[in-house]
């Protein structure tokens, strides 16, 4: 087989090596989120805002260009990639001083202080609105031209495109572009493209690619998890290795771009990431355990700077989707599930990004609690309950009458208690929150009012007989909520100097 497919190999390798423009001349990769709008509650700019830098988030993407959300993100080091939606193509594409005011609205009055690090024209037109691919192109054109007129060239101009362009991509050598829109749309872009030094941007799930392969794709495979030798992706025409689904896609670009001689467009994934929720009979892969997986080792390959077979000199940097759950959308019950944080800001799952450079502030390992699971069995609840208190030796004088973990005063909310205490005490080891199948792990502080959880980064400390309530958490500004019983005006000097002292040797010692 090496020998019939020489010379194919060899002229792959040599292109593997050949330098794509954005691997020459950029920065390293990246790893960014999307932010969705169909959110309940969604936080207010400024309160965004905050979130996004105290999760050490430096690259987001937005459906639109917002500007209250561009303006609150003003100096805050966050590079944002602005969209254009669908329903504006025909502004856009039919009118270069449309194209011209969009930009003098939505861009100039933000760039630098908030750097536009790219502009998304649409959202897989070619999937969602066909019959506006003439209108995309010249929207890009024009967008472009503008951007120009204003100096600034430098940032690119790009059109998100969904997977389903590139037929026939497993194994990635034989990979091309649907022929109804390789000549009348792709190469006119990827052209374009090329002459402004902008990327190929692509929507990359690997989860579709699992799911719809029934069985053909090794889970694993899609969760960059490694395999055996004998189970490895070996493309066979290249004989090139694929330990993960991503860079198998990655590559199929390259090769379909590659088939229309093109070779310096790098790419930009502008979407990828993997849902934590959905129909138990449709989705069964759809879990927080899977999504962690993939999302924790998405980041990792990305940031190791690991390359692809194929180009192992280019990175692409990813956009994960997303950085909130969007409950408002219709559709199956995953796509509800595909934030890494629910809209109040709670981990919707533990991500495993600890030592990844800060990415992800909230790296979530070391702060889960175990309570019970939302669907159980009330006898074995109860049956677990009564072993955690007993046998268990679980700390349960909370949840006792009068204490400040009865109410509510219900089987799951007694049960959550009794399980965290004895997953703290059994320092969170493998096994310890299960309970026959009735308690789940989570990174949701289930502390509420003055029911502080044993897990919790909050803590109770009593001085002078009143209870001190640390209220931030890890990382945040230290504040304080005292519960005394004494009167203000009770308060004496020798008391409020015997607090303090307390709390300061607490604080440093902690």
């Amino acid at each position: 087989m090496g020998a019939n497919h020489s010379p194919f190999v060899t002229l792959l390798v040599f292109l593997a090596f050949l330098t794509v423009a954005a691997a020459a001349r950029a920065e390293p990769p990246f790893v960014g989120v999307n932010i969705g709008t169909d959110v309940s509650n969604l936080l207010p700019p400024a309160d965004l805002a905050a979130f996004i830098k105290a999760q050490q988030i430096k690259h987001v993407r937005l459906y639109d260009a917002d500007p209250a959300i561009l303006s609150a993100l003003a100096g805050a080091g966050v590079s944002v990639a602005v969209g254009v939606p669908n329903n504006q193509l025909l502004a856009l594409g039919s009118s270069p001083a449309t194209a011209a005011a969009w930009v003098a609205r939505r861009v100039l009055p933000f760039h630098p202080d908030t750097p536009i690090s790219a502009v998304a024209v649409g959202d897989e037109v070619p999937a969602a609105l066909p019959s506006a691919l003439p209108l995309l192109l010249q929207a890009l054109r024009f967008i472009s031209s503008a951007l120009s007129a204003a100096n600034l060239s430098s940032i690119p101009v790009s059109t998100p495109l969904p997977f389903a362009v590139i037929l026939d991509p497993f194994p990635p050598s034989q990979a091309y572009f649907n022929q109804s829109l390789a000549n009348a749309f792709l190469l006119p872009l990827l052209r374009f493209l090329a002459d402004t030094a902008a990327p190929l941007m692509l929507n990359l799930y690997p989860y579709y690619a699992f799911m719809q392969g029934h069985g053909a794709v090794p889970l694993d495979n899609a969760l960059f998890k490694p395999l055996p030798p004998a189970l490895e992706e070996v493309d066979p025409n290249t004989l090139l290795h694929y330990s993960n689904v991503l860079d198998a896609m990655v590559d199929a670009a390259y090769v379909a771009m590659r088939n229309l001689n093109v070779t310096t467009v790098p790419v930009l994934i502008t979407e990828t990431g993997w849902p934590a929720n959905g129909s138990r009979r449709d989705e069964p892969y759809a879990t927080r355990e899977l999504a962690s997986t993939y999302n924790s080792n998405l980041i990792r390959h990305v940031l190791d700077r690991a390359g692809t077979p194929l180009h192992p000199e280019a990175t692409p940097s990813v956009y994960i989707y997303e950085l909130f759950d969007e409950d408002l959308r219709p559709g199956p019950a995953s796509e509800a599930s595909w934030g890494l944080f629910h809209g109040n800001g709670t981990p919707a799952y533990l991500l495993r990004v600890a030592g990844t450079g800060g990415l992800l502030a909230n790296d979530t390992t070391d702060r889960t609690y175990c309570v019970a699971a939302e669907v159980t069995d009330r006898r074995t609840l109860q049956a677990a309950l009564d072993w955690a208190c007993g046998p268990g030796l679980a700390n349960c004088s909370e949840i006792q009458p009068g204490q400040s973990c009865y109410a509510p005063n219900n089987l799951r909310s007694h049960a959550s208690y009794a399980f965290d205490s004895y997953y703290q005490k059994e320092g969170k080891a493998a096994g310890s929150c299960y309970f026959q199948g009735v308690a789940m792990v989570t990174t949701t502080d289930p502390s509420h009012g003055d029911c502080i959880f044993p897990g919790s980064k909050r803590m109770n400390v009593t001085v002078a007989g009143m209870s001190v309530i640390q209220t931030s958490k890890a990382g945040a500004p230290f504040t304080l909520r005292l519960r005394t019983g004494i009167a203000h005006d009770q308060m004496t000097p020798m008391i409020l100097n015997i607090l303090v002292a307390s709390i300061l040797s607490w604080s440093i010692w902690s």
